[in-house]
């Protein structure tokens, strides 16, 4: 797989877009979140970059926009997330675009959060033409039809009323129901086969009937799947720290990025533009 590193080193110009799921920030992985920073260092280096997409799982658990918004002034200053808010608002003062999706972890996550970067949340499947492909876009967690316990549970904490109710719990409250939905499905998923997890073939078939092409993360299985005869999946990883027990570790994704040798003011117009998966590191 070529390297992010390379295409940013020798052809800068021609980067469009850049697209990553399955992040899972939190302050307990102070590595996911400086490679994260440095992505967007990456990213705010990049003349031509009109639009970051984040699919989804960009935190490992959002319990609320109020979280963050409710601090002080000097609470948020010394926040985790105040260095990515200050590098998004940068970028977004460039010019990119940062549009963000929901996941299965951070589905509470809300456009007042967003707007302090200057963001957009945006809906799922998202349409996205790519020269003269149109890619359907999506977190991934709805094609895994096979884990009916889990769609039944994705049905209920995607209704308004239960995020209603949910975020009008007070932050106690909110951080027990969390640590319990994340115990219940560690016990679950263990006792899963692999395929269960994975996305269902004949689902991928009918979500891309009106499409060329299908982009996806949640699964952590990154790879570029012949989703039909003429019609590829494909699928973002996430965001690990590797090499833990070595010297020198390092964080790997695998992430997406458009490009177009063509210099155009447009962002993927062109019809010379296309998709393709990098793999981005970042040693720690």
């Amino acid at each position: 797989m070529q390297r992010f590193n390379h295409l940013i080193t020798t052809r800068p110009h021609q980067v469009r877009q850049v697209l990553i799921s399955d992040l899972h920030l939190s302050p307990q992985e102070p590595a996911l979140v400086q490679a994260f920073l440095a992505l967007l260092d990456d990213c705010l280096a990049l003349p031509a970059l009109k639009c970051l997409f984040i699919l989804g799982d960009w935190f490992e658990v959002w319990l609320g926009d109020d979280v963050y918004l409710s601090l002080s002034e000097n609470e948020q200053a010394v926040h985790w997330l105040t260095p990515l808010i200050s590098k998004l608002k940068q970028l977004r003062i460039n010019g990119c675009e940062i549009l963000v999706m929901h996941g299965n972890r951070d589905f509470l996550l809300g456009q007042p959060f967003c707007n302090l970067f200057g963001g957009e949340l945006i809906e799922e499947p998202y349409a996205l033409t790519i020269g003269q492909q149109r890619y359907r876009l999506e977190h991934g967690d709805a094609l895994c039809t096979d884990d009916k316990k889990y769609q039944f549970f994705r049905k209920i904490m995607r209704h308004r009323l239960t995020q209603w109710y949910l975020l009008n719990k007070p932050l106690e409250k909110r951080l027990a129901i969390a640590e319990n939905m994340r115990q219940k499905s560690q016990q679950n998923n263990a006792n899963k086969a692999a395929y269960i997890m994975d996305v269902n073939d004949e689902t991928v078939r009918q979500a891309i009937t009106a499409s060329d092409a299908l982009l996806h993360g949640h699964t952590h299985r990154p790879n570029v799947h012949q989703a039909t005869s003429d019609k590829k999946r494909y699928v973002l990883g996430d965001w690990r720290l590797l090499d833990e027990d070595k010297r020198q570790s390092k964080v790997s994704a695998v992430i997406g990025a458009v490009t177009d040798d063509e210099h155009s003011n447009d962002s993927f117009s062109s019809n010379n533009a296309k998709f393709e998966l990098f793999e981005f590191t970042m040693l720690v």
